[in-house]
């Protein structure tokens, strides 16, 4: 009888438990904050010493495919003491603790929902500086997940409903409804988004399985394709006038020779695939802007699967543009 009584009991408190734990979980705030934006949760000493340095190092260095330099995150400083309520809701934090053993740790949402906490831990100021250098990769990746992943739940709350999309290429991609359709034919689309000074481009497309090859040239032949698209689709101003001489005038898009694209191998969709990016410009105008391009090998379809963001944005920063294009092709799901 004892034994009976006591594993109730302790039935009864593990049950209690588990309701608290589920009833904190459901209870979580929230998360808030600005796109791309990292709250550093350090000490003011450290902040302005080579620990501050070592984060600025990973966090604020340059996005790469960019007409001007932006760092990868707008980072907020908050000394431990004032890291409380409200501000500990913020969607990507990083935490630095001293006088504990070497680490660092990635938490999912502590304070609030969704939320990425990075907790970085050392006994010397050279520690933490050390653990922050060998996983600076691993830490934007973190952070930028995060990011994307944001953005696209963001848009998932008015999606567009270009049906055509599904039943001509045989893939879903979630955008806002927003953007509206360019140009559209049997194997490509182009929709398009203004704003507050420009306008900001999808374009998605299909190629035939024998158009890209493996080899030492790929970033060329990706490139050649995407400019033989810009000046097939997107043309500019001045197109078909005529100039001062009486020449008519071409003006289309095309990727800038002055600045070398970025390409690596990468995984969307569970499959294999080449990022690019770079500068665009259009031939015989003075517009231009930064373009990511994922070009997909669909082994199963047999074809290359092109997606392509590209924005114009004179005079203010794009970067939290490329990311909602990032986020929309990395959003694709192929049949």
């Amino acid at each position: 009888m004892k034994n009976i009584l006591l594993s109730t009991l302790v039935l009864l408190v593990v049950m209690s438990c588990k309701d608290k734990n589920a009833t904190k979980e459901r209870y979580l705030y929230d998360s808030n904050g600005s796109i791309n934006h990292v709250s550093v949760v350090v000490e003011n000493e450290l902040w302005d010493g080579r620990v501050g340095e070592a984060i600025r190092d990973v966090l604020t260095k340059p996005i790469y495919g960019l007409p001007q330099d932006e760092p990868l995150f707008t980072l907020s400083q908050i000394p431990p003491k004032v890291f409380s309520d409200f501000v500990t809701k913020n969607r990507t934090i990083l935490k630095l603790e001293m006088n504990k053993a070497p680490s660092i740790v990635f938490k999912d949402n502590v304070y609030a929902k969704p939320q990425k906490v990075i907790v970085v831990s050392g006994k010397t100021r050279q520690d933490i500086i050390d653990v922050i250098s060998e996983n600076g990769d691993k830490i934007v990746e973190v952070f930028r997940g995060m990011e994307i992943a944001e953005r696209q739940r963001q848009m998932a709350k008015s999606q567009h409903k270009y049906t055509s999309i599904k039943e001509k290429l045989g893939l879903s991609v979630q955008f806002a409804s927003i953007y509206e359709i360019a140009k559209e034919r049997d194997n490509f689309f182009w929709f398009r988004k203004d704003i507050t000074t420009g306008h900001s481009h999808i374009m998605i497309y299909e190629l035939p399985y024998d158009a890209i090859e493996r080899n030492d040239s790929t970033v060329t032949q990706i490139i050649k394709i995407r400019d033989s698209i810009g000046q097939a689709y997107f043309k500019g101003r001045l197109d078909e006038t005529v100039d001062a001489d009486g020449n008519k005038v071409s003006s289309f898009m095309v990727t800038e020779d002055a600045y070398t694209p970025f390409h690596e191998e990468t995984i969307i969709d569970n499959k294999p695939a080449f990022e690019t990016k770079g500068i665009w410009e259009l031939t015989n105008d003075f517009m231009g802007g930064a373009f990511i391009n994922y070009t997909i090998e669909d082994k199963v379809n047999k074809r290359w699967v092109g997606l392509e963001g590209f924005v114009f944005a004179p005079s203010v920063e794009k970067r939290n543009y490329m990311l909602e294009l990032e986020a929309i092709i990395k959003s694709v799901k192929i049949d």
